[in-house]
């Protein structure tokens, strides 16, 4: 089975939040366990997952030890990850929010 890779919007706030170092690792943990393999996302596209997916990233605050707690989470039960992230209410929410470029050198 194919995974769901990242959508161009997905790359594009983690292209903003994370270090060029990090990009790679944090690209590889939302295709491998933050897509199609989480409860009832099993027919998921790479679409269909942004909002579980922005809500990882902006829990990550950029950082791979956050990003790996939040993929964590999603994994028990992704509606949780959605709460903690501002986006459960609103299933359009998730598209207003877009990281600002981090200071560290991107």
């Amino acid at each position: 089975m194919t995974k769901a890779l990242l959508s161009a919007d997905t790359v594009a706030r983690l292209e903003v939040l994370f270090a060029p170092a990090d990009r790679e690792e944090a690209t590889q943990l939302l295709v491998d366990l933050c897509g199609d393999n989480l409860p009832f996302c099993e027919n998921s596209t790479s679409t269909s997952l942004e909002r579980i997916r922005f809500a990882a990233l902006k829990q990550s605050c950029g950082e791979l030890s956050a990003l790996y707690a939040a993929v964590e989470l999603a994994n028990v039960d992704w509606r949780d990850l959605l709460v903690a992230a501002d986006f459960a209410d609103d299933p359009e929410a998730h598209r207003a929010w877009m990281p600002t470029r981090r200071s560290i050198g991107n």
